[in-house]
């Protein structure tokens, strides 16, 4: 799968996510200071899921109805890398089939899984 991590999500996670055998783009080691609307771009137009913490993301999708190929935007009191991994560990798990083209809102407890609409 494709990953497009975002800024805020950090290195640790990309290179997590290059060991699982994806396919990653890091934003902080890539393109560090790239606004939001031009990472949504990027990963749409280069077909990547991305990965956040910005909730800003989900603000661009639903009020102003930007596209996307998939958005995880993890939701989290733990911030740390170590717990970032462990939720997308168990997202991977359970939903991966589901993450192309639908916006998941990850928890430490519970996955939101809200599916794009046809257009």
């Amino acid at each position: 799968m494709r990953f497009l991590v975002d800024e805020c999500t950090g290195p640790t996670v990309a290179n997590w996510l290059r060991d699982q055998h994806h396919e990653v783009f890091s934003v902080y080691d890539e393109a560090r200071g790239s606004d939001d609307e031009s990472i949504l771009i990027k990963a749409y137009s280069e077909n990547f899921v991305l990965t956040t913490n910005d909730k800003d993301f989900g603000e661009l999708v639903f009020r102003l109805k930007k596209q996307h190929r998939g958005i995880i935007l993890l939701r989290l009191e733990d911030e740390r890398s170590a717990n970032k991994i462990a939720v997308l560990q168990r997202v991977l798990k359970l939903h991966s089939d589901k993450l192309p083209n639908n916006f998941l809102i990850a928890t430490e407890k519970t996955v939101r899984i809200i599916k794009r609409k046809s257009r």
